[in-house]
């Protein structure tokens, strides 16, 4: 056997093996083994921390949400259908509790002069105005409206696939689809005047 194929098979043995530590944690939680939870919240608090700051682009208020994210999880355990992955479940919940939390609050990023704040001025490098292209798309997208605010989230910044997005939103592919296009357009309008030397399309890809 190559050393190739060594590597694939410990990634395909490390894959399986984190989706069987999650549905066994489930497992064990409901049984009431309550600190098999812990293992859970091992594997995914980055991600939900780092899914979180994407709504709020602030540290400390993302592992805020981030908790709070997992004490729904937990809570609602009982109600994952193993039929679809556990990531998808749990980043479904994680998000539907971001939403609500920012309907809640004021929008931070809602400002487009504060956007404009952030675009390369004068004589800066080129790492440096890149930075700066990027921190301001990331912040139009929240001033997006939710339904494309929410897609273009989990697409562009978390990465997931279309399929994926589409299980974590409950929505057909076809009409994630459109809002993908739809809130790209709604985001060139909004920068068109900021990002002409730098169509959103490379700050999203």
């Amino acid at each position: 056997m190559s050393a190739t194929s060594v590597l694939s098979s410990d990634h395909a043995v490390a894959t399986a093996t984190r989706y069987d530590d999650d549905t066994a944690a489930v497992r064990s939680v409901l049984g009431g083994e309550i600190d098999a939870f812990e293992g859970i919240v091992a594997r995914w608090q980055g991600p939900l921390v780092n899914l979180a700051y994407r709504y709020c682009r602030n540290r400390g208020e993302a592992e805020e949400l981030a908790q709070e994210a997992f004490l729904k999880i937990f809570k609602g355990l009982g109600k994952w259908r193993q039929d679809s992955r556990f990531s998808t479940w749990l980043y479904a919940v994680a998000s539907n509790h971001y939403r609500s939390a920012m309907r809640r609050r004021r929008p931070i990023w809602a400002d487009m002069e504060a956007i404009e704040q952030t675009m390369p001025r004068g004589d800066r490098s080129q790492e440096a105005d890149d930075a700066s292209r990027d921190e301001a798309v990331r912040r139009a997208v929240m001033t997006l409206p939710p339904k494309y605010r929410d897609i273009l989230i989990l697409y562009y910044f978390q990465d997931e696939d279309l399929a994926e997005t589409s299980r974590i939103v409950s929505l057909p592919a076809g009409t994630v689809k459109a809002r993908l296009f739809r809130g790209r357009k709604m985001l060139e309008a909004k920068l068109s005047s900021l990002l002409a030397a730098h169509p959103p399309q490379e700050a999203l890809s």
